[in-house]
């Protein structure tokens, strides 16, 4: 992989990076704001249990979102590391050592497989 192709990725992964970090302290603001302050009530119990009910599985699908978001933030923390700590390695299959096609890393600039070997893993776990 050339110097260009390296800065791109670069860039590209420091864009997500910021993006899922912003999304992250959007969740943050959610989880930190009551119940009270939500819905204008004086009071933080709701009236209806079918209310209970909804603010409950809101803020679970909130923590689903936000624990997917920061596992998204690891794979790009990592994919970082690899780039920076060696960069003649990024873009390589860690499996196969064969070169990952430039249009996966395009969509997918975290990947640290090449699609055969992702394929296989895939399968593998299906078993």
């Amino acid at each position: 992989m050339n110097k260009k192709q390296l800065t791109y990725f670069e860039k590209r992964l420091i864009e997500e990076r910021a993006r899922v970090m912003k999304e992250l302290g959007h969740y943050d603001e959610s989880f930190n704001s009551t119940l009270q302050g939500a819905d204008g009530d004086l009071s933080s119990y709701s009236f209806h249990m079918a209310d209970q009910g909804t603010d409950a599985m809101e803020r679970e699908k909130q923590f689903l979102m936000a624990s997917k978001e920061g596992r998204y933030l690891w794979h790009v923390n990592q994919a970082l590391g690899r780039l920076y700590n060696n960069p003649e390695k990024f873009g390589t299959c860690e499996s196969c050592s064969s070169a990952i096609n430039f249009e996966r890393l395009d969509a997918l600039p975290h990947a640290r497989l090449c699609i055969s070997c992702k394929e296989k893993e895939e399968d593998a776990k299906r078993r």
